[in-house]
Parts: structure tokens; sequence; C-alpha cells
């Protein structure tokens, strides 16, 4: 009879490893995938390297870094992404929530008091609403996504997470919402242009196409938003955007046609504008 085929999991990692040389991150995401197949911490892997991995735990691994290898997002094979100190569930129906996205969160919780009644629009994964809400427990967070698929998750995020101030509502970004309703608007919403030259990169390309891509020029949903935050705004109220990293100039111009004032751009810690700000 034929031996079961095992490995341990100083070998696996080894040979995950190496399929993985074209990323920074190859150790690690070797790592993080053993660790979800075996469900246990990565630690156990220094701790414990020759435990030995079962035939069926071995063949889930070497799927799992085929796929890592063909550039499907690490948090799309482990269904979990780290924001905000925050553990969300994910996958191909929203965008991997990414650490630039962290300073939508920072601008935001310095921009509103106490008690305030937050938007945030397209929300995804809910990543935004839930940051800014395990913050803000005293906050009601109002995650809007027009994908019912996201907002399912958005939902699921929330609820996991005991974060009671959060409301998913179905809405395409202001339409539904009444006039001077809220305190403060929060998103980061596609921006990429469909007359874009640059490729996207491996991990992009597995990401809904709706939530990166707005227009040619990448506008057309901060147009939308920019136009109507006026609207919905409460006086005193305050809208964060997340955009393109040379898009600052030109959402600035946005949010001053729309009327708003002291609007200002932040930029990221690569030094590249980000996030632009405004008031009503």
């Amino acid at each position: 009879m034929t031996p079961p085929v095992t490995r341990t999991a100083a070998a696996a990692l080894a040979a995950a490893q190496a399929r993985l040389a074209t990323l920074d991150s190859a150790r690690l995401d070797a790592e993080l995938l053993l660790a979800h197949v075996l469900d246990c911490p990565r630690t156990r892997f220094y701790s414990d390297p020759g435990q030995l991995l079962d035939a069926a735990a071995l063949a889930r691994f070497e799927a799992l870094v085929t796929a890592r290898a063909n550039g499907q997002p690490l948090a799309y094979l482990t269904g979990r992404a780290e924001f905000w100190s925050l553990t969300l569930a994910v996958g191909p129906d929203v965008l991997v929530p990414r650490p630039e996205t962290e300073l939508v969160v920072d601008t935001a919780l310095e921009l509103a008091g106490a008690d305030a009644v937050v938007a945030d629009l397209g929300t995804g994964s809910g990543a935004i609403a839930c940051a800014y809400a395990s913050e803000r427990r005293d906050a009601l967070v109002v995650a809007a996504d027009r994908d019912a698929a996201a907002l399912s998750r958005a939902r699921d995020n929330a609820t996991a997470l005991g974060l009671d101030g959060v409301r998913c509502v179905q809405a395409d970004w202001l339409a539904p919402f009444a006039a001077a309703g809220f305190d403060l608007l929060l998103a980061n919403p596609p921006y990429i242009g469909t007359a874009e030259t640059t490729p996207l990169s491996r991990e992009l390309a597995h990401e809904p196409r709706h939530a990166l891509f707005a227009g040619r020029d990448g506008l057309d949903a901060l147009r939308r938003i920019a136009a109507d935050a006026p609207r919905v705004l409460r006086p005193g109220g305050a809208i964060v955007l997340e955009h393109g990293a040379g898009q600052g100039a030109a959402v600035r111009a946005l949010l001053a046609r729309a009327g708003l004032v002291d609007v200002a751009t932040r930029c990221d810690l690569a030094g590249l504008e980000r996030v632009t700000f405004a008031c009503r």
C-alpha cells in the first residue's frame, strides 16, 4: 500500500515561499495561507516546524498557493482582511480594504464630534463604517451601497463586531437620503478611469470592476457625491473623500464648485494626495 502523502510545515512553507518568490511578502503570505488551512496561529510554525500536514491539508494549501501565485488577493483566499485593527470578512464581491483608506477614518474622527450621524457611501465590506463605529459607539453610521451582496457583507461584519450603531441601507450614493440628514459623509468610491492606460495590478484585476472604475476620467462617482453633498449635510457638517493620487486638484474643485468651504487635501504615508475633505 502506498503511504499517504505528508509533509512537514517547514517543508511546505519552504516550497510555497519558492513558488511565491516574485512577491515581496512571499514568506508571510505562505504562513498566513497555511495558518488558514490549519486554523492555527502562524507562530506555531516556529514552535513546531516539524508538524505534519496530512494529504488533504497539503492539497488545500498547495491549491491556495497556486491561486496566490496567479494573483488572487490573499484576503480573498483566507476570507479575512485587517483594517483599523478590526478583522473583516471579505470576498470577491467587495474590494479588499487597504491601509491608505484608514486616512479617511482618521480625518473623520477629527472632524466630527459625539453623537454624529454619519454615512459611509459605497461601503463595500463596511470597513470605513465599522472602523468609525468602533471608535465612536455613540454615533449612528449608515453603511450605504447599491450592491446587495456587498451590503450583506457589510451587515455581517458589523454584526460580528458587535457594532450596533451601524445601519445598512441599499442606496445609489446619496439619492434616497433626506435633506440635512447627516453630520458627516465618508466615501472611498471607485476612481480609476476607463481611459487609464496603465494596466491594473494582478491583484486589482481580481477585484470587482464596479468598485474600481468610474467613467473615462475616474471622477464620475466623485462628481455625483460632491454635487449632492450640500443637500444632505447639516450646517457645519463635513465630507471626506478618498481619491486617486493624481486627482486631488480635481476633487478640491468639485467640492468648491458645490459650495463647500475649508477644502483641503491630506497625503498618505507615501506622500501622495489621497483624501480630500470640506465643510458645509
